[in-house]
């Protein structure tokens, strides 16, 4: 019998004018794999991130996530695009934290993360308080539940942001370069906070240029390039035996910056 994967990308397309951004992605992601997308600025993995839930509209292909599709339901041989409302029940299953952190700072901690599932789950303010605060605790924060955004550091605020997400309870987690806005010293204990979830056998995609952190954790690496997925496999795979010469080209451009940072420190 045929695992159904958890994610489904399948022939995805998306332009923006003349920009052709993802040029027909197929991607697979089995239920409780982690799959890092790695590549240079502009080759296209936030854009394929933000398609999987929808906050950017495909112009040719799908995406399913459990079997469902995102965004679209089919109408005869094609598909017709879903109501807003319904895209947004869909999205409360596809957690996204993104670069900022995008917390409400007029809201404590506690309120950002009960916000979502007060509204969207339904649960009662008991409940998702309860909730909130095993999930704080989760991420390494217990005891801050009163405090603002402003007085935490950005790991910290990250850290919060990734709380959120899982308080919808979500299938699938989508990281887009979490920890690109955190000073140095404050990225460890995002990327500890993401491994803790892999452990846990939570469905992940994740942007990064930390490689040596994808090497850990991931299951796969997607070497994306110009729109497209050059190269698909384990860590070991694409970072020690890459078959292509552009994935070759970019991991010694990278090798080649980190290797001029350390000896600038």
């Amino acid at each position: 019998m045929t695992v159904r994967p958890m994610v489904r990308v399948v022939d995805l397309h998306k332009s923006y004018g003349g920009h052709r951004v993802l040029r027909g992605v197929d991607l697979d992601v089995a239920r409780g794999e982690v799959i890092c997308l790695v590549g240079a600025s502009g080759s296209g993995k936030s854009t394929l991130l933000r398609c999987v839930n929808h906050l950017e509209t495909p112009d040719a292909g799908y995406v399913e996530v459990d079997g469902e599709l995102v965004g679209y339901r089919p109408a005869g041989r094609s598909l017709r695009a879903l109501p807003e409302r319904l895209i947004r029940q869909q999205r409360a299953h596809i957690g996204m934290v993104f670069q900022s952190f995008n917390l409400f700072p007029n809201l404590t901690v506690l309120e950002n993360i009960v916000e979502a599932p007060l509204a969207v789950r339904r649960l009662s303010r008991a409940e998702a308080t309860a909730q909130a605060r095993d999930l704080l605790a989760q991420v390494g924060l217990a005891g801050r539940e009163a405090g603002y955004p402003r007085q935490l550091s950005g790991g910290q605020q990250q850290r919060v942001a990734i709380a959120r997400a899982l308080a919808m309870r979500p299938k699938v987690m989508l990281f887009d370069e979490p920890t690109s806005a955190l000073d140095p010293e404050l990225v460890a204990e995002v990327l500890e906070t993401i491994q803790q979830l892999a452990e846990q056998g939570m469905t992940m995609l994740i942007v990064t240029h930390e490689l040596g952190f994808a090497r850990h954790v991931a299951d796969r690496i997607a070497f994306v390039d110009d729109g497209r997925i050059l190269e698909l496999g384990s860590p070991r795979s694409v970072f020690d035996e890459p078959r292509h010469e552009r994935t070759r080209a970019f991991l010694s451009r990278l090798n080649r910056t980190h290797t001029h940072r350390e000896e600038s420190r």
